[in-house]
């Protein structure tokens, strides 16, 4: 019997699969499948969506034949199955339902690609078909010979690592995807607040770097990803699917106070994969790519390996942020003069949403952070502060538990320099923050 992990990639859905069944009397049927998910050597998965003859057919004989095709290369074949038990929860039930609610997402079809069971097969046989006509197979010898994903993985993780900038870690690892596996397209994003949420707060390759844009937790590849704790990789989205990226503003804000997600219009590949550490979810890795057939298991493997790395250090961090913080910072040098230009800064107060000469800056806690940096400088012309002191201020609303400041400030730091306006955060040591600000800010604070 062929092994089922030499042909893996015959199992990633791009070209749709076959079953065939036959009913009591011996009449054949035959039904296509949009994916029969690989398990392990002697195991596959198939989504309980069958044509109800063929889900008759199976249930009266226990047997099937399926037939899978290599996106890659065209080689055929064929599955002796066997039925061994039905699923509607579990880590694997999760997965494939992350798969799929992510693909009716796109298709605007989530309801009909809901997934309402799994059915485990176990695999008697797996043959070769033999093609009528010699397949035009890719030539190993010209295959690239440093394509070892964990080898990669290792030398990004490793760079991940001697970081002690957790901002140098989102760029680290953006420009490791870029440089070692060839991912021109990627993102990080991480929840907001309440978790209903995601931010981005690092981007390559993409003609604006969308700091701050917003996707809700279940929707596309990145949001179910975040949603279930699952890996979420398509490797070929149909003619005419298209990543819905359209996030209402929040109501009561201005209309334009949405920052568009920076990803391809048109993608054929994606792969999100959810950071974890200690259960916890700390952002969503995301790649994708223009061409079908991008991003396979190993690709899976290895990014999954990077986000749990960056996971561990942003956790780390946080603590760092907590320990070793000054009690006291020093003063703000005084000032000589203050330029005589001056801007408006509207501030929402009911979501954090903040504006600058009617320019929607940011929301949330780094809305909030801004607002109260500003209102320090204008009451006392203070610029130095400390991640304690934000700590302690209730009005700027930190959760209690996981508060995430390291990420806000940078959230934020990228966002003003994004904006290239009259203010810019820095961070001239670690647990201190320092306010730059050209001219002087009027603040208009909107309660409702």
């Amino acid at each position: 019997m062929i092994r089922l992990s030499s042909i893996r990639d015959s199992f990633e859905g791009v070209i749709p699969s076959v079953i065939a069944t036959m009913d009591a009397s011996g009449q054949p049927n035959i039904s296509y499948l949009s994916h029969i998910y690989y398990i392990d050597e002697r195991h596959v998965a198939l989504s309980n969506q069958f044509f109800s003859k063929t889900s008759e057919n199976i249930r009266n004989s226990n047997r099937a034949s399926a037939m899978v095709v290599s996106g890659r290369t065209g080689v055929q074949h064929i599955l002796d199955i066997t039925f061994k038990e039905s699923l509607q929860a579990g880590p694997l039930f999760d997965r494939l339902s992350a798969h799929l609610k992510a693909m009716g997402h796109a298709a605007g079809m989530e309801e009909v690609m809901r997934l309402r069971a799994i059915d485990i097969f176990h695999v008697e046989d797996c043959r070769l078909v033999t093609p009528v006509a010699p397949l035009e197979l890719p030539d190993p010898a010209k295959e690239d010979p440093g394509c070892d994903h964990l080898s990669r993985a290792a030398l990004i993780v490793r760079d991940i690592g001697a970081e002690l900038d957790p901002e140098r870690m989102f760029d680290t690892a953006l420009e490791g995807l870029n440089q070692r596996f060839g991912y021109p397209y990627a993102l990080v994003s991480i929840p907001n607040e309440d978790e209903q949420k995601l931010v981005t707060i690092a981007s390559m390759g993409y003609r604006d770097y969308g700091f701050g844009s917003e996707i809700p937790f279940g929707e596309g590849a990145i949001g179910v990803a975040a949603v279930s704790r699952q890996p979420v990789r398509i490797s070929d989205f149909s003619r005419g699917l298209r990543y819905v990226t359209a996030v209402q503003a929040t109501a009561g804000s201005m209309p334009d106070a949405v920052i568009p997600l920076p990803l391809l219009i048109a993608p054929l590949s994606q792969l999100a994969v959810p950071m974890m550490v200690r259960g916890r979810l700390m952002g969503v890795l995301f790649v994708e790519s223009e061409r079908n057939f991008a991003f396979d298991y190993r690709d899976e493997e290895a990014l999954t390996i990077i986000a749990t790395q960056l996971a561990t250090g942003l956790l780390l961090a946080e603590r760092d942020s907590h320990d070793g913080e000054p009690a006291v910072v020093p003063p703000s040098p005084p000032e000589i003069e203050r330029p005589a230009s001056r801007f408006l800064v509207r501030y929402f107060a009911h979501d954090g949403s903040l504006f600058i000469d009617d320019d929607y800056v940011i929301r949330g806690v780094p809305g909030r952070l801004l607002h109260h940096f500003l209102e320090c400088y204008l009451a006392h012309g203070q610029q130095d502060f400390s991640n304690r002191e934000i700590r302690r201020n209730r009005a700027i609303a930190l959760p209690d538990f996981k508060d995430n400041l390291e990420t806000r400030l940078i959230l934020l730091k990228r966002r003003l320099d994004e904006k290239g306006g009259p203010i810019r955060i820095e961070r001239p040591e670690r647990g201190r923050i320092r306010l730059e600000i050209r001219g002087v800010p009027q603040i208009d604070v909107v309660q409702s």
